[in-house]
């Protein structure tokens, strides 16, 4: 077997890029996605363009009165974390969460613009045939159809309209998993962001379990994931698996951790793997903003789902306000497990990860404490986490107990 992670930059060169830059962007991600967003500045933004997804016109219908929205996204490198527990354990179980993952990260991006109902789903999977057997794919197809089940047992319709699965060793190294989600809703019913001083933030735990899942849940959501991976887990997974990362990354970014994926981990009485911590199925909140905007759909000012970018996700959709993040969760072990295991700047770690809350309600402060009895109807923690104050410019400030934090647009 070859070197892991030939081809890598000097010693010196790269003990100061580890210094001066974010280990995420050397491991050939970004938690930015600066150069994806300067590549499509000159796309039209939509119907409204500082909505939280793009809004189209009524394509299918040609209705003045209604709007389309098409979503894409995947389950990220997520896949490559389950593709090392299932060789390692035999356990199918992981596959199904990877499904979820990706149907996720298209639905909460599209509740946060007011849709939580009716909606088209079609999957698209690639795969390395020669090392991701059918099942693995029906694990997939099961996770999948599953979902759509809990989902409508609580008042959230979805439905499947088949999709594509195509064998593509040349491109994909072990198998990716994504998604397209189509729905069409009234214009009147958008939800656009218009978050102002004064308003109130109400997060949404990322963590703990909720009453729509089977386990504990780590919060880890389908962001990070490189980093987790890398970060956590032991050099050993390079060895053995090196299919399952980039042969051209610099070894020492390269899986730096400590941590078996089969160690066992003990949480408020939930006992689970490394590896299945990490892997929690992304948490959707769909039941929990269905009812909310019910009641409320008309005094929420802002929905953020807090992904790529972290805490800094809602500098994209916010003029001339500073909002101010000062009463976070208490860290998740999840988190505290990557910062302990990476020695990963705070900083970085509030910019690349959700640190305990994946959703933001913008909202007055009277309708707070209603707006959180929901959520924990739904056995979601809730809590006033901040505030947005005027200013010039956009800022964000998170403070918490390992340090104060200031990030700008």
């Amino acid at each position: 077997m070859g070197k892991v992670g030939n081809l890598h930059p000097s010693t010196q060169d790269l003990q100061f890029r580890l210094k001066e830059n974010l280990k995420y962007d050397l491991r050939g991600v970004s938690a930015s996605k600066t150069e994806v967003h300067a590549a499509i500045k000159h796309l039209d933004k939509g119907l409204y363009p500082n909505a939280f997804c793009k809004i189209l016109p009524d394509w299918a219908a040609g209705s003045e009165r209604h709007c389309n929205l098409l979503h894409a996204d995947t389950a990220g490198t997520k896949t490559s974390l389950a593709y090392l527990y299932w060789r390692e354990t035999g356990d199918l179980s992981v596959w199904p969460g990877v499904a979820q993952d990706a149907i996720v990260m298209n639905l909460d991006d599209m509740a946060c613009v007011g849709c939580t109902d009716n909606i088209l789903l079609s999957s698209t999977i690639g795969r390395n045939k020669i090392l991701i057997p059918g099942e693995v794919i029906a694990a997939v197809i099961r996770g999948t159809s599953d979902f759509v089940e809990k989902m409508q047992r609580h008042g959230v319709n979805i439905h499947l309209a088949g999709g594509e699965t195509a064998d593509v060793g040349d491109i994909v190294r072990t198998i990716d998993v994504g998604f397209t989600a189509f729905a069409r809703m009234r214009r009147s019913e958008v939800l656009l962001n218009d978050i102002r001083p004064g308003d109130v933030i109400v997060g949404l735990a990322s963590f703990g379990q909720s009453v729509y899942e089977d386990e504990y849940n780590g919060g880890m959501g389908s962001n990070g994931l490189t980093a987790a991976r890398h970060d956590v887990l032991s050099k050993m997974y390079a060895e053995k698996y090196p299919e399952s990362f980039d042969p051209k990354l610099p070894n020492e970014v390269v899986y730096t951790g400590n941590q078996k994926l089969t160690n066992p981990i003990t949480i408020n009485h939930h006992q689970l793997t490394i590896g299945k911590l990490i892997l929690s199925p992304t948490r959707t909140y769909l039941p929990v903003l269905q009812a909310v905007l019910s009641k409320y759909r008309k005094k929420i000012h802002g929905l953020i789902h807090v992904t790529g970018g972290g805490q800094t996700k809602v500098l994209k959709f916010v003029k001339d306000v500073h909002i101010l993040k000062n009463n976070l969760f208490d860290l998740p072990p999840l988190f505290r497990l990557i910062q302990e295991s990476s020695s990963t700047d705070w900083r970085e770690m509030y910019q690349v990860f959700n640190m305990g809350h994946r959703m933001e309600i913008y909202l007055p402060a009277r309708y707070a404490d209603d707006v959180m009895a929901i959520a924990e109807k739904y056995g979601i923690e809730a809590r006033i986490i901040g505030r947005v104050e005027r200013a010039q410019g956009e800022q964000v400030t998170v403070e918490s107990p390992h340090g104060k934090f200031e990030f700008n647009s």
